[in-house]
């Protein structure tokens, strides 16, 4: 059915009333029907997130805090990977309604679309704005061909190694006729091969007690002391602050999610198009403004077609995933690496290489090493390309000079940001250590995840039709995750419970020492 305007597109419709175009009406298309193994063609979105995941909190923030603090921290994983569930999960719900990216709904609320597009844009630059995961996987690469941990003597050459992996980036991203398609083919692998892979180590080389000990940990219970720990004394809010936001996923790549659900033609995506390659991608036509569908009992039945795919993808994917994600580093650094140690560094993402290379064979090393560059590649891969397209939507929805100016061709928009990202993304690798950039933007996560939880409850709850909106337990929900994430920020800003002029961000950045 061909998209035809809202009976309300006169100007004085609720979704228009910040300035953007209002909606059109179509027809929800049917879900498709897929059973057993077809279904992994059916969901994609739930991977790509979770492979943006496993190559920073996972691999880089999570063993930092658990082989400093210990395993009880994973409490914080447990409670995180449910509450971002629960945010994708809300997130798509507009998306299956409209064919918009969330971030085009928190544009539809007042004061202006322009104010939020703003926010959001800011929100992406200073959380993903560093290629902080090309730099982490340029020290793995350098370990992989000299044998040797990165250290200040290498840090030229560890640039030029983390520039030409961002150049890779690109390279992919220029190729292939559908890029959700392609980083969704990609995080398949990532996620399957990598998931097995820890599996298999820490079947090898952890003992039983360690697996116990993180099981354990998901309830905050330290078996070392035989209590409850929920905080450590003297933590370091910093970087406890950044595990909390980068357990499961974090802040705009989130946001993100809704983007790539779009593209894959989850509901009402399926009418509005999506955003095509460079190169192999033919010219698809991108409506820089949503559709909406009819409320009937046929639209219904289809609507829950699409919620069934939509929680296989978020909870059986995602959230399974993302425990896996942090448990099985968690066991395994543990295990090779000293209780107490800051692993911080250049070397970061070849502490543990370093460490079974030491203790169970160069071999071993090796393979590890291999493992955390191809993690932190593909989470560069998926971020670059996540902000590009963020950044995107929000200028193809919000611009007619834009849209003008490109000709009525999105991809001309998408690469043209893709290039200003990327220059000053190899600037940014000259700023400070790779460890450094990922705990600011990942504290800056938590900030996003504050606003954007309770945005997206004011938009469902708002412009959705009350047989599609959210239930209680979901309101309360979303209001929960921005309370715990504004209680680590917080901490991040003051150093704790207690003001820290010491330790607080704020005090810090105050005095010019940040």
């Amino acid at each position: 059915m061909k998209p035809t305007h809202s009976e309300s597109a006169q100007g004085n419709a609720k979704e228009a009333q910040s300035g953007l175009a209002p909606w059109s009406i179509a027809e929800l298309p049917a879900p498709p029907i897929a059973k057993g193994m077809k279904f992994l063609g059916v969901i994609g979105p739930g991977a790509i997130i979770l492979g943006s995941s496993i190559g920073s909190g996972e691999w880089l923030l999570g063993p930092a805090t658990f082989v400093k603090y210990g395993m009880s921290l994973l409490w914080v994983t447990s409670v995180a990977a449910i509450l971002q569930t629960v945010l994708n999960t809300e997130l798509i719900r507009y998306t299956l309604y409209t064919g918009e990216p969330a971030l085009v709904g928190f544009m539809r609320t007042k004061p202006h679309a322009t104010f939020w597009a703003c926010v959001y844009a800011l929100f992406y630059f200073l959380q993903v704005g560093w290629p902080a995961w090309a730099g982490a996987a340029a020290g793995a690469i350098f370990y992989l061909f000299s044998g040797e941990l990165a250290g200040a003597a290498q840090t030229s050459t560890v640039y030029w190694i983390g520039a030409g992996t961002f150049m890779t980036c690109v390279l992919i991203l220029l190729s292939g006729r559908h890029i959700e398609r392609t980083l969704e083919l990609l995080n398949w692998v990532l996620v399957v091969m990598i998931l097995g892979g820890l599996t298999l180590l820490c079947l090898c080389f952890a003992s039983g007690s360690r697996w116990i000990e993180a099981g354990l940990g998901f309830f905050g219970f330290s078996v070392p002391t035989g209590r409850f720990s929920f905080f450590p004394p003297g933590a370091d809010w910093f970087l406890i602050g950044a595990f909390a936001a980068y357990s499961a996923a974090g802040g705009v790549v989130n946001l993100t999610l809704s983007n790539w659900a779009r593209d894959k033609g989850f509901g009402m995506g399926k009418v509005v198009g999506f955003i095509p390659a460079a190169i192999g991608g033919q010219a698809i036509p991108l409506a820089h403004t949503g559709s909406t569908f009819r409320i009937t009992a046929e639209s219904l039945t289809r609507w829950r077609g699409w919620w069934r795919i939509v929680q296989i993808d978020q909870w059986g994917v995602f959230c399974v995933g993302a425990l896996l994600g942090m448990g099985l580093p968690a066991v395994l650094y543990t295990s090779f690496l000293r209780t107490g140690e800051d692993i911080r560094g250049l070397a970061i993402a070849t502490a543990l290489a370093d460490a079974m290379s030491a203790q169970s064979g160069a071999v071993v090393g090796f393979l590890v090493a291999m493992m955390g560059v191809w993690m932190l590649f593909k989470t560069q891969l998926d971020i670059l390309d996540g902000t590009v397209r963020a950044v995107t939507d929000i200028l193809w929805t919000g611009s007619d000079r834009v849209r003008h100016w490109a000709g009525g061709e999105v991809r001309i928009v998408y690469y043209s940001i893709l290039t200003a990202v990327v220059t000053w993304g190899l600037i940014a690798l000259r700023l400070a250590q790779p460890i450094i950039l990922l705990q600011l933007g990942a504290n800056i996560a938590g900030v996003v995840f504050v606003i954007s939880a309770l945005h997206i409850l004011y938009v469902n709850t708002t412009f959705l039709p009350k047989e599609l909106q959210p239930p209680l337990w979901r309101r309360l929900a979303l209001v929960l995750m921005a309370l715990f994430y504004g209680f680590f920020v917080y901490l991040w800003l003051m150093g704790g419970l207690v003001p820290d002029p010491e330790k607080g961000f704020l005090f810090l950045l105050w005095k010019g020492r940040v």
